[in-house]
């Protein structure tokens, strides 16, 4: 898969090894209690799991610049994870992602998804309704670091 970007061209595919420096760079500017590199290691060898990178040429090299893992559980993608490097936020790369986890999911015939997201996390809210994800109910004290509630979304694919 690959999708045109305003600024950039972005390919998206498959995480892999090689990725996690770049992964745990970007998800350790990204959250307050980041993933382990045994989290993204498990979850690449998960077969529940889907582990989708979007990669940019820059000074002449393939970089990661965004990632997202998702698992199929039961007839729902559960969203686990979306970030995007900090100097290439606002491009659309977190878009670009949630739409390939789309085309993934409906190719297997799943349509719904859901997630967690911090209530302080307006931008990432913000994402998520703009592609139809709505509030469903909260849980307290989800994220342990920080005692912050989580949002629980749902969104229904067409």
């Amino acid at each position: 898969m690959s999708a045109e970007n305003d600024v950039l061209e972005v390919t998206i595919d498959r995480m892999n090894m090689e990725d996690l420096p770049q992964i745990l760079e970007i998800e350790k500017e990204s959250f307050p209690a980041p993933w382990s590199p045994g989290m993204f290691i498990n979850e690449m060898n998960n077969p529940a799991a889907q582990c989708i990178c979007a990669r940019v040429n820059f000074d002449k090299k393939s970089v990661v610049v965004a990632y997202t893992i998702f698992r199929f559980v039961v007839d729902v993608v559960h969203l686990h994870n979306l970030a995007v490097k900090n100097q290439f936020r606002r491009q659309h790369l977190a878009s670009n992602l949630l739409n390939a986890m789309e085309e993934i999911a409906k190719k297997v015939g799943i349509n719904a998804i859901t997630l967690e997201v911090r209530p302080s996390n307006t931008a990432a809210i913000e994402l998520y309704r703009q592609r139809g994800f709505i509030v469903k109910g909260r849980r307290p004290n989800y994220y342990p670091e920080t005692k912050e509630d989580a949002l629980i979304m749902w969104a229904y694919l067409k």
